[in-house]
């Protein structure tokens, strides 16, 4: 199959800068000497991690329940739920973990006091990170208070839990103005974490593991010392925010969307492609892109040239209203805002080399 027999919208996966894109950051990590526990929550696809894996990741990490279930029915075994444990939920973890066995190694996340005890009530010896909050502000424990200290002692004395380590995410990167502020960001982050672990040494609790990271801070930072491991994840395809932010050139970006031009009405400065919010999300981008688009249309994907006076300016569920015309028919490659949420609108890739299609992989998206 050819790109010219994929009927559209299509989510496409250029397999040559994904695998570089994976080594890159791969050998990166070594480099700063951290281990590299992959967000496959921007891909959601077994075959993505499995080339992660290959390239040395130390195991992964996901959003939800459910791709940590999808993930350890397929042989993934380190795996870590970044985000702030679900009470509700803690029966069907507990369950995942009976289902799998004793090497299943679940990590759960907590920055609460309640959370610690409904983890501790579903009586199983879960990993539990204590998530620290270096300056996103989205959640996470303020490492400059004693309460933090507190329940970072409450969790490694626990009968129940083991106590893994301290957890950050620096979300707060996908603002930064340009590069050299991803790099400031990127080192205050590591900084914050060393000394509430070296405070929390002082206090007695033994601190085995400090976990950072986004792509757009990883890209930039300089050095990570002090930090074991790092959980990127955009960097396996890239999108537009991080080209605007500097974590990539449009070299790396691996994954578009393919649409088609359905309407073209003469008079008018605009057309329409078949690719709307549930093909592309309706993430705005950074504010500081120019043009401020809803995805970027390639005039020339192999050269990396973006069409510099055609994009999309608005997107409802199944339309795209292109700023500029193309003639009926026409077939675009579209870089997605945010390529995290555009994956999460498909079901399969089409996986490219070239113009050629080599394989379909299933986007495991279920909640």
């Amino acid at each position: 199959m050819k790109l010219d027999d994929i009927p559209t919208p299509a989510l496409l996966l250029d397999l040559d800068r994904a695998e570089r894109n994976i080594a890159a950051m791969a050998e990166r990590g070594r480099r700063l000497g951290v281990g590299l526990r992959p967000h496959i929550k921007t891909h959601k696809c077994l075959e993505l991690a499995e080339l992660q894996r290959a390239a040395g990741a130390s195991g992964i990490t996901v959003s939800t329940l459910y791709e940590a279930a999808v993930f350890a029915r397929h042989g993934f075994r380190d795996i870590t739920w970044a985000f702030p444990v679900i009470p509700g939920r803690l029966d069907e973890a507990r369950a995942l973990c009976e289902e799998t066995g004793p090497e299943l190694e679940l990590g759960l996340v907590v920055d609460h006091e309640e959370s610690l005890a409904a983890v501790e009530r579903a009586g199983v010896p879960f990993k539990v990170w204590l998530k620290v909050d270096c300056g996103y502000h989205r959640a996470g424990v303020d490492p400059a208070k004693r309460a933090s200290l507190e329940l970072a002692a409450r969790i490694a004395s626990s009968p129940v839990v083991r106590f893994a380590g301290i957890l950050s995410h620096s979300g707060q990167a996908y603002s930064a103005r340009r590069p050299s502020e991803l790099a400031r960001i990127a080192e205050r982050e590591r900084r914050i974490m060393v000394e509430f672990a070296a405070r929390l040494e002082e206090a007695g609790v033994g601190v085995r593991a400090i976990s950072v990271g986004s792509t757009p801070a990883m890209s930039r930072v300089r050095r990570l010392d002090g930090v074991t491991e790092a959980r990127p994840g955009n960097y396996v395809f890239y999108d537009y925010t991080q080209r605007v932010l500097g974590a990539c050139s449009l070299g790396a970006c691996a994954l578009t969307v393919l649409a088609t031009v359905v309407s073209s009405q003469p008079g008018n400065r605009h057309c329409v492609v078949d690719a709307g919010a549930l093909a592309l999300s309706k993430d705005p981008g950074p504010e500081r892109a120019r043009p401020r688009a809803m995805g970027r249309i390639f005039a020339d994907y192999q050269s990396n040239r973006l069409d510099s006076s055609r994009y999309l300016v608005s997107l409802s569920q199944e339309h795209g209203i292109v700023r500029g015309r193309f003639p009926v028919g026409t077939r675009v490659r579209i870089l997605p805002n945010h390529a995290c949420l555009t994956v999460a609108c498909f079901d399969e890739y089409y996986v490219v080399r070239g113009d050629r299609v080599v394989d379909r992989w299933r986007i495991w998206r279920g909640r």
